[in-house]
């Protein structure tokens, strides 16, 4: 009598790194997951560098956002680099 074909031998070799290639996904999801609904490092109301900071104590806080022409908004990149004048 002859033993398992050599082709079932192969699969039934593949089988375990099969499985632990799905457990190792599985443990990615979980991790990510898990990762994903944590508190932000930085608050978003806390300023960024120092210069915000003053900038906002002497002149007021610079606009973060603008609404474009379709109401999308977008970051007020313009506002916010223009140099302020002193009248």
């Amino acid at each position: 009598m002859m033993g398992p074909s050599p082709t079932a031998c192969r699969a039934s070799r593949r089988l375990p790194a099969a499985r632990a290639a799905v457990l190792l996904a599985a443990v990615g999801a979980v991790a990510c997951a898990a990762a994903g609904c944590q508190k932000p490092l930085f608050p978003e109301n806390a300023p960024r560098t120092q210069f915000e900071r003053f900038d906002t104590m002497r002149s007021g806080a610079a606009p973060k956002e603008e609404l474009d022409v379709f109401g999308t908004p977008q970051p007020a990149l313009r506002a916010r680099l223009t140099p302020t004048t002193q009248d």
